[in-house]
């Protein structure tokens, strides 16, 4: 039986097509503003007045405003009814990177969402429980299914995980009042409405996060689950192997549901409680914990949501440039932006306008044929079996759906800060911003010639290659090669790269503590003192 959830915790690098900016931002296709740059930036005779003119044209008629940030202030203290509060995100940074908290007892969410690369992964393919306590590129142990997408700006998320798994209803991470979708078992039972407002559930992230701890390749591991050599009955003898004896032991599956789940979250809780260290802490958070009650899971959902909220960085150049700063951004940015906006038809699955919060995603589900590339499974390789007779296929959303038309469907990316990732889209098949932005002018014959050696993935995922996904199944907004000069493509690269990129984002070092309530060694962060 294939583990059937893989990486957790909120970026898919263009799970959407390169396509004309949507007809409802206000610009049509072949916008004169974008075409007159366009023929300027061909002839050279571009002044940096006529480019600044035209960047704010088309950033005005897309509805870019760059003013997301403070947005975002105002809308978090209006969904909470409160500001942030300072204590709830010191304690959900101390829970971020404690692996006492976690049932494997050898990761956290600072294992994979590492403050070296914004909050992101430290690896093309993610490694979650068995790890060697190193983040960063000396990190080693299973890997697991997919690349973990950075933390940071995921309160401005209406939809989450690579095939968008988790998300609001209402497509507003703010707005609960629709509910959430999550797969079974827990949306019918653990988020419903009666529930999210039984327990003061506001906002999307505080619902996320009960999810990763109950993951056994991230978090939980899989101690327990082949007693005395017996197999798991739901993950069968192949797992046996990754049954080590260390950490906690798993707990067996909820009868009613025959899922981990809730069970893992129960022994999560007991050993929190156990901690008079964490026991003061949110005692000095929720009232009812420093009367005497048990910290429960929905104040844990809630401490890691407070500290994500303090990790909106989206005050990039392109930013600084729509609100009236006209030296934020070089010219090659700035031409850059205007080929993303025009030529190379990027913003309409790249969305900024709308729901999309400025993003620079849809948040939509699309197959856009990203070379499959797949661990061995096995101790120390992959704990994971691939989708597809030879187990080297990721099939997305209809892992979560069951249906077949979802295959190899994954969420529009959204692009900001990618300065920081070591690889790009859900399995991080490319490991240059170049060739993933060459690949997507060109689906179908870029992944026809990939080599994983080339693409400078590393060594032990070049060894596997599933099959490339069918041309009549890519979206038909990728289904057509987009041609741009040299110049264009090395502007366009220039603007992704550093024209949406907050500085901010690569100085989050200091997140990291010195030590942990548990009294656990906190893991080894390469890149940082």
């Amino acid at each position: 039986m294939r583990l059937g959830k893989p990486i957790a915790v909120a970026t898919l690098f263009w799970a959407g097509a390169l396509v004309w900016v949507s007809q409802t931002s206000g610009l049509p296709a072949g916008s004169t503003v974008v075409q007159a740059a366009e023929d300027r930036d061909r002839n050279n005779g571009d002044h940096e007045g006529n480019l600044d003119r035209d960047l704010a044209s088309v950033l005005s008629a897309a509805g870019f405003t760059g003013d997301i940030q403070r947005t975002f202030q105002r809308r978090i203290e209006k969904n909470l009814g409160r500001r942030i509060n300072p204590k709830l995100v010191e304690l959900g940074r101390l829970l971020w990177f404690d692996k006492g908290q976690s049932l494997g007892r050898d990761n956290t969410c600072g294992g994979c969402h590492s403050p070296t690369n914004g909050l992101g992964d430290t690896q093309t393919l993610a490694i979650g429980v068995q790890n060697n306590n190193v983040v960063g590129p000396g990190r080693s142990g299973p890997r697991n299914q997919r690349r973990t997408p950075s933390a940071v700006n995921t309160a401005l998320y209406p939809a989450m995980m690579w095939n968008g798994r988790f998300n609001s209803l209402s497509l507003d991470p703010f707005d609960t009042s629709d509910g959430f979708r999550f797969p079974f078992p827990e949306a019918d039972q653990r988020f419903s409405r009666q529930e999210d407002m039984k327990h003061g559930i506001t906002h999307l992230l505080q619902a996320q996060a009960h999810m990763p701890p109950t993951e056994l390749i991230e978090v939980a591991g899989f101690t327990g689950t082949c007693p005395n050599g017996v197999p798991d009955p739901t993950l069968g003898p192949r797992f046996c192997q990754f049954d080590d004896g260390k950490g906690e032991t798993v707990p067996l599956p909820d009868p009613s549901t025959g899922n981990r789940n809730e069970p893992i979250r129960q022994k999560t809780m007991h050993i929190l409680n156990s901690m008079p260290a964490y026991r003061r802490l949110f005692g000095s958070v929720f009232p009812e914990v420093a009367k005497g009650d048990p910290i429960d899971f929905y104040m844990f959902g809630k401490a890691i949501a407070e500290f994500e909220f303090s990790l909106v960085f989206a005050d990039a150049p392109l930013d600084q440039f729509a609100r009236g700063d006209r030296d934020a951004m070089t010219k090659s940015e700035k031409r850059g932006a205007l080929v993303f906006f025009g030529k190379a038809n990027c913003a309409q699955c790249h969305k900024v306008e709308g729901k999309s919060n400025e993003m620079f995603s849809d948040f939509q589900e699309r197959v856009i044929g990203v070379p499959q590339i797949a661990p061995s499974f096995g101790k120390g390789k992959g704990n994971v079996i691939f989708a597809g007779p030879g187990e080297d296929e990721d099939f997305g959303l209809e892992e979560i759906t069951g249906q077949q038309e979802d295959r190899y469907k994954f969420r529009t990316a959204p692009l900001r800060n990618l300065a920081v990732s070591p690889g790009f889209f859900h399995n991080g098949a490319f490991t240059s911003l170049e060739d993933a932005i060459r690949f997507h002018l060109n689906v179908h014959a870029e992944g026809k010639k990939y080599n994983p050696v080339t693409a400078g993935v590393p060594e032990d995922l070049t060894h596997r290659l599933g099959p490339q996904v069918p041309r009549h199944l890519l979206d038909p907004l990728v289904q057509r090669r987009i041609k741009l000069t040299d110049q264009e493509f090395d502007n366009l690269v220039t603007f992704v790269r550093d024209g949406l990129l907050d500085k901010e984002a690569t100085k989050l070092c200091h997140l990291i503590p010195r030590s942990v309530p548990s009294g656990m060694p906190v893991m080894v962060f390469q890149g940082c003192p």
